[in-house]
């Protein structure tokens, strides 16, 4: 059977896929195509189905449930830090009402967990859609007062001299005492039982024996080519690929539930 899985080149995506990619792993039947796209254009792409198995992030999932099932195995979910909020000069985050934030698209879980922030403070931000590469460096030349860093950026926005306002996963875990969900991969709904089933398991043999082989997963996820060095590869993908990849658990699926106001059908690995 023919598979078509879509991820993003992000360090973790690839990372957890190494074993799949560089063939350490019997597929088991499944003949194996890759898409490597941004993931807010997979987002979008996924609301046409248009991927047998895609990577999503958690915020788009509600738009989504009719076409596809979440996989157990290859969630990005962390605890006590998330997303940034981040601005060029130092800012008090009720200040943030009063500017545009840059952000990576309005289906991200990053910009699903800014919009709960916001709304304890008492707004609703004002955005503009910039590919999530280039919000730093936007905001660093001051083209934007602040803006929403997801990602790698994350480890690099102090070298920029840019200022933190938050961190949503910081503030997510003091609020609910949960971890932040950002994305996951999803399995298309109508794939027959035995095929979503089988590849639930093998997705998460892949998330385990990347692990396994850690630093050649980091070598196969950096050839994708996001400016980070081995070392900060490395520990990216330490704090995004974790247990909660491995299996979401009772806490997991909670934070997601919790995130989108419904309960996600999973597709255990």
């Amino acid at each position: 059977m023919k598979l078509t899985i879509a991820h993003s080149p992000d360090s973790d995506d690839a990372y957890m896929m190494a074993p799949f990619a560089l063939g350490w792993l019997d597929p088991e039947g499944f003949e194996i195509e890759f898409v490597r796209k941004d993931i807010e254009r997979l987002n979008a792409e996924a609301l046409d189905s248009r991927y047998d198995v895609t990577a999503i992030s958690f915020g788009a999932y509600p738009e989504l449930k009719d076409r596809y099932d979440l996989l157990t195995a290859g969630s990005s979910i962390q605890e006590g830090t998330g997303p940034l909020v981040v601005s060029r000069t130092p800012l008090e985050p009720a200040a943030l009402k009063g500017v545009t934030i840059a952000i990576p698209g309005t289906r991200t879980s990053a910009y699903l967990s800014m919009r709960k922030w916001c709304a304890e403070l008492g707004f609703e931000p004002a955005v503009e859609l910039v590919p999530f590469d280039q919000i730093l460096p936007a905001v660093a030349e001051g083209r934007f007062e602040a803006g929403l860093l997801i990602h790698e950026s994350q480890l690099m926005y102090r070298d920029a001299g840019l200022r933190l306002v938050v961190d949503l996963g910081a503030w997510w875990k003091h609020a609910y005492d949960l971890p932040l969900p950002m994305g996951g991969n999803a399995i298309r709904r109508d794939l027959p039982a035995e095929a979503k089933q089988r590849f639930a398991v093998l997705m998460r043999k892949s998330v385990e024996l990347a692990r396994v082989r850690h630093w050649e997963s980091v070598d196969y996820s950096q050839s994708f080519g996001r400016g980070m060095d081995r070392e900060m590869i490395g520990r990216y993908v330490n704090a995004w690929v974790n247990d909660f990849t491995v299996d979401p658990g009772p806490r997991g699926r909670e934070a997601v539930a919790k995130l989108l106001g419904i309960e996600p059908v999973w597709i255990q690995g």
